[in-house]
């Protein structure tokens, strides 16, 4: 096992990993830039190295200063948490190459996984449902063509990346030109790859996603389906688990193609694959992410697993001691993202609590919340015996949870929980445009 672990990572999600490596008696060194001198996560590593400016490019995207971080420190392995590095191949390899070991999957099924038409072509051929659709568009003439073939709508999707970023909905010709050239200029700022493909655009629908566990020795275990079907411009706001939508003749389904697909690529450590799921309950492959992903507290309290300590576990050699039959899914969970609406201190901060009550925050009484990163400010994650149940403890935490000074979204999260849509589970995708 690893004696000490460099959190390549900020906010929430450092403390989280840290919090992680002090039960198990591993040491951490976090990365910081001039920004975050003063931020949680700083203060609660044993060691901390500041690597940069307050922009991510030169901070927590600066490769060879997290390695040369790493080095100095002697951390044995590097732990990228989610965003910034943490399905960049580069860096994967980067780490493998100064004899790093990288907390996540091989930087080759990285980079397989991060180009999205390449994912599908795999998915295909291992017999996992796939959203009818064409290979990597370069004109827009070609554009045209290929959507006369799948039909309107469709999605422009880029090939790299992911937070919602290079996509736009189609839904005639007339949209083509403007569509593919703002779709492909923006995956080529955010991610530095302006190539697009085209996906039939499956309305309504909902977004549903595996969690899975894969070892060294080829054991792949699903924990569970979380459902993340709310989101504002294709990002997550609320996430429950197990989904409303999906029973256990589904779910079996679910995890029969998440297995095959985490098996085609030969992957290893924890992952995630995404689903879109139809009025029909036939369900196709969006996705794999190759990285721990916000929502993955949820399943933590469903099933009792520690995700962050088995990443670390498995990225060590060790292999997964429990089957497919040992894991088991009860009640709900939910968590709604908790996100700043503008820049400000907070002037208070009062966290609520009670039996299965958490909130992943960075978060204390003046702190001065940086412009340069995400918008998040914690996650807050409920757990309860029935959904019903799950329902009124989060509704009660949201009116309880003060974050005085800096605005944010609680009250639009309380309205989403009291919408009838949300209560009776009957919810897609396009909740947040109604």
């Amino acid at each position: 096992m690893f004696s000490k672990i460099l959190i390549a990572n900020r906010g929430e999600i450092a403390i989280r990993i840290i919090r992680a490596c002090k039960e198990m008696g591993i040491a951490t060194v976090a990365i910081y830039s001039t920004a975050d001198k003063d931020s949680m996560h700083v203060a609660m590593a044993d060691q901390c190295v500041c690597i940069g400016d307050a922009f991510p490019k030169e901070s927590y995207l600066n490769m060879e200063r997290i390695i040369s971080a790493a080095l100095i420190t002697k951390a044995q392995a590097i732990h990228p948490g989610y965003g910034f590095l943490s399905e960049n191949s580069e860096f994967a390899a980067l780490c493998k190459k100064h004899k790093i070991t990288f907390i996540g999957p091989d930087e080759k099924v990285i980079s397989m996984m991060g180009d999205k038409d390449q994912a599908r072509k795999m998915m295909m051929e291992a017999g996992v449902p796939v959203v009818p659709g064409a290979d990597i568009i370069k004109t827009v003439e070609e554009a045209i063509k290929e959507a006369e073939r799948i039909g309107y709508p469709l999605l422009i999707k880029a090939r790299s990346g992911g937070g919602g970023k290079g996509i736009r909905l189609v839904r005639e010709p007339e949209q083509m030109e403007k569509a593919f050239y703002t779709a492909s200029q923006e995956a080529a700022s955010s991610f530095g790859d302006g190539a697009v493909y085209l996906e039939k655009y499956i309305h309504p629908a909902r977004h549903v996603e595996v969690q899975i566990l894969a070892d060294e020795a080829g054991n792949v275990l699903c924990l569970g389906e979380r459902d993340c079907s709310i989101q504002r411009n294709n990002q997550k706001l609320v996430e429950e688990s197990p989904s409303p939508a999906v029973d256990e003749t589904l779910r079996a389904k679910l995890v029969a193609a998440a297995t095959k697909a985490a098996k085609a690529v030969g992957y290893v450590n924890a992952g995630t694959i995404e689903f879109l799921l139809d009025t029909n309950k036939d369900f196709y492959f969006m996705e794999m992410n190759v990285r721990l992903q916000v929502e993955h507290a949820v399943t933590e309290l469903i099933t009792g697993i520690d995700l962050v300590k088995w990443q670390i576990r498995i990225a060590a050699g060790v292999l997964l001691n429990f089957t497919q039959e040992d894991v088991r899914v009860q009640g709900c969970s939910i968590e709604c993202r908790i996100n700043a609406t503008a820049v400000g201190s907070v002037a208070l901060l009062h966290v609520p609590g009670g039996l299965m009550v958490r909130f992943d925050t960075c978060l204390w009484t003046g702190y001065t919340f940086p412009p340069f990163y995400d918008s998040m400010l914690g996650k807050l994650i409920v757990y309860a015996g029935t959904r019903e149940e799950a329902i009124r403890k989060m509704n009660a935490a949201l009116c309880e949870l003060v974050i005085d000074g800096l605005p944010n979204n609680i009250d639009t999260q309380i309205d989403i929980l009291s919408d009838e849509r949300f209560i009776t589970g009957e919810y897609n995708t396009t909740f947040m445009n109604k």
